[in-house]
């Protein structure tokens, strides 16, 4: 993606401190290329490389992520409750940066990101956002799968992709919610949002499709196949309707299945 007109030339403000937070869990095998795409990101920040600290929310890893975190030069923060959400509530909770960002372990993010997000939330109006994102790989099943999740979720105003805000807004809508194994994200938007509508005047999320209109070319995440390489290109269709079977006819099914998915098979071959 060019540069070239996207409003990245624009001066960042230098206050504009950045706590990237990554929570990670036996993430030995992809956190070193998120780490090598974040150290280009913090040499380009024009508040000052180092105005962006990165904190990894070692989520009671087995294998070499924190030692890889450490020997980075990133803050580890262990977070012994096995759930993402606690995950990324650890990390903000030890974050010294006005501004918080999330990012999971198996992306890789765009050189621009933190003059990105340090320009949308120093451009009154907005109470946070997110930079979208795109898969590693394309076939017909990861189309079919992204065409039926994501327009749902833009349509509601939402993208994937590095989260920010505030993190007074963070800390005022209560982080993410330790009550959910998935689908924290969702819902810490939600009331993300939700906070933006109660002030006077309005502030909104910012996603790809808006950022356009603020002479920003969003600073698009490139996302990991990994569960489709381990499970198949189709498979999350065939997954999603399993679960919304148990949704309606057998809920602790379905807290099982997601825990297995999400929490379970990270080293399933």
């Amino acid at each position: 993606m060019s540069d070239a007109g996207t409003g990245y030339a624009q001066p960042s403000r230098p206050d504009m401190a950045i706590s990237l937070v990554i929570p990670a869990w036996n993430e030995e095998a992809f956190l070193p290329k998120l780490l090598d795409t974040v150290e280009i990101a913090r040499e380009k920040y024009r508040g000052g490389r180092e105005s962006v600290e990165v904190i990894v929310a070692d989520n009671a890893s087995t294998d070499a992520t924190a030692e890889i975190a450490q020997d980075r030069g990133c803050r580890v923060v262990h977070v012994a409750k096995r759930c993402i959400a606690a995950a990324r509530n650890g990390g903000a909770a030890a974050a010294r940066g006005g501004l918080l960002a999330f990012a999971d372990a198996d992306f890789e993010i765009h050189p621009e990101t933190f003059n990105y997000i340090a320009l949308v939330m120093a451009t009154p109006g907005h109470v946070g956002g997110a930079t979208g994102l795109l898969p590693a790989r394309w076939s017909a099943g990861i189309a079919v799968t992204w065409c039926l999740v994501l327009p749902p979720l833009w349509l509601a105003g939402f993208d994937g992709g590095v989260w920010f805000c505030r993190r007074a807004d963070f800390e005022a809508v209560g982080g993410f919610d330790e009550r959910v194994f998935a689908g924290e994200d969702v819902r810490f938007l939600t009331a993300l949002r939700r906070l933006g509508r109660k002030r006077r005047p309005r502030e909104r999320l910012v996603t790809r499709f808006t950022a356009r209109k603020l002479g920003l070319a969003p600073p698009l995440v490139i996302n990991s196949c990994r569960k489709f390489d381990q499970r198949g290109d189709w498979h999350l269709l065939t997954h999603s309707l399993k679960g919304l079977f148990y949704l309606a006819f057998a809920r602790r099914k379905a807290d099982d299945l997601i825990r297995q998915y999400w929490y379970e098979d990270r080293n399933r071959p």
